[in-house]
């Protein structure tokens, strides 16, 4: 059975070195997660890019009338939902802290950071764990779509644990040195080689461990060779007395006949 350490060291060795650098500052960090749910990191990129231009800072974004802000991030998608979240969340770091400024969860432990940026009106566990992972450095494992799709593939967590729930069963399992090069490689092949409609199982370094694999194993394909070999014997033997038996109808049907009485 493959462990979550053993298939972060294979895919390791496939993909190579991934170091860790900081993104972004955190509250940056933080708005672009929130642009980048249900879409493209590009394309909230280009949000954020827009977002920013338009505005110039914070303060700003966080008195803008929702309607405008939502006009002005459209192309990240989901603009109505995502707009009032952000100018939400903003207001609310700025009541509780007196500035638009999240620099100050680096002072804290993993678990009392994650704890201030959830209670954040929008911001569940994936998105804390991108800011503080992305930005800060924190040993944590933002489980996304893709890693929760290669994990449940693999049988690192069951078939029924949520994505909400995969993050501390994956974080148990895997180092605090090692986290982010998990998720990074685990994005990487579920975007590239674990495709959720076509998995492409026969370019997959893990393969002859996935119990999801849809590559027959060697001894299986030899198998299903030997039968096919036998059935396509036996199908010749049967045409070949078949033949045979209309040769020598053809020849003497009386004899045929005959024979055929005998062994009534």
């Amino acid at each position: 059975m493959l462990t979550p350490l053993a298939a972060l060291e294979r895919l390791g060795a496939h993909y190579g070195p991934r170091p860790w650098y900081s993104r972004d500052e955190p509250l940056k960090e933080l708005i672009q997660t929130i642009l980048a749910q249900h879409t493209s990191d590009l394309n909230a990129e280009r949000a954020f890019g827009e977002l920013w231009g338009y505005f110039g800072r914070w303060s700003a974004i966080a008195a803008a009338e929702v309607d405008v802000i939502a006009d002005v991030i459209r192309t990240g998608g989901l603009a109505r939902q995502k707009a009032p979240r952000i100018k939400g969340v903003l207001q609310e770091i700025h009541a509780r802290r007196g500035e638009y400024d999240l620099a100050f969860l680096r002072t804290l432990n993993l678990a009392d950071a994650l704890e201030w940026l959830t209670t954040l009106n929008g911001v569940g566990p994936k998105t804390a764990r991108c800011v503080l992972s992305f930005s800060l450095g924190f040993p944590c494992i933002p489980v996304d779509t893709h890693v929760h799709r290669v994990a449940k593939r693999l049988g690192l967590i069951g078939p029924k644990t949520t994505a909400e729930a995969a993050h501390a069963v994956l974080e148990a399992a895997i180092p605090p040195d090692d986290a982010y090069r998990f998720h990074v490689y685990f994005i990487e092949h579920g975007r590239g080689v674990c495709d959720a409609q076509r998995p492409r199982c026969a370019a997959c370094p893990l393969q002859t461990d996935c119990p999801s694999s849809k590559v027959v194993p060697l001894a299986k394909r030899g198998n299903a060779a030997g039968r096919r070999q036998s059935a396509k014997v036996g199908r010749n033997k049967a045409a070949e007395a078949l033949e045979l038996r209309e040769r020598r109808f053809k020849a003497s049907p009386e004899v045929l006949a005959a024979e055929t009485d005998g062994r009534s």
